[in-house]
């Protein structure tokens, strides 16, 4: 009798930390769109330390037929893609399609480039964690 009150007690308490989070009135609705402990390159979630540190929330857009251009992060940003989708090629050859409502951590110090699948343009929230005065995207070459 003991195990399975025991047993239940765990369940209630793995629903409970679950929801910990949504903490608000029941009207209010909350959905999960992104929960990782790693990037789209698998590299662990690294969150650097600042003496000036900023955050910034983006909209980017990259019209049908664009592309990103090869480029890096050199701090954490983190996407929401709001409209259109988007095929992204990683440096080591890896490619990943992103489409609207999809979400992601974005590679850090790896070289990739954002190519707009299909006609519509692509429409992307970004929250960037980085430093004040720091750019959050430096253009580099494509790998050979």
């Amino acid at each position: 009798m003991k195990l399975l009150t025991l047993i239940a007690l765990g369940a209630t308490l793995a629903v409970t930390a679950a929801f910990a989070e949504e903490s608000y009135k029941p009207s209010v609705k909350v959905k999960r769109i992104l929960q990782t402990t790693t990037t789209t390159s698998g590299d662990p979630i690294h969150y650097p330390s600042f003496s000036d540190p900023e955050v910034q929330s983006l909209i980017v857009e990259i019209p049908a037929g664009g592309e990103t251009g090869w480029h890096t992060h050199p701090v954490p940003a983190y996407a929401y893609i709001l409209a259109g989708t988007i095929e992204v090629d990683s440096e080591g050859g890896a490619k990943r399609i992103f489409k609207a409502g999809d979400s992601f951590a974005e590679m850090v110090d790896h070289r990739h480039n954002g190519r707009v699948v299909g006609d519509e343009t692509v429409r992307i929230l970004m929250i960037v964690t980085g430093q004040k005065g720091m750019p959050f995207s430096t253009r580099t070459a494509a790998p050979e």
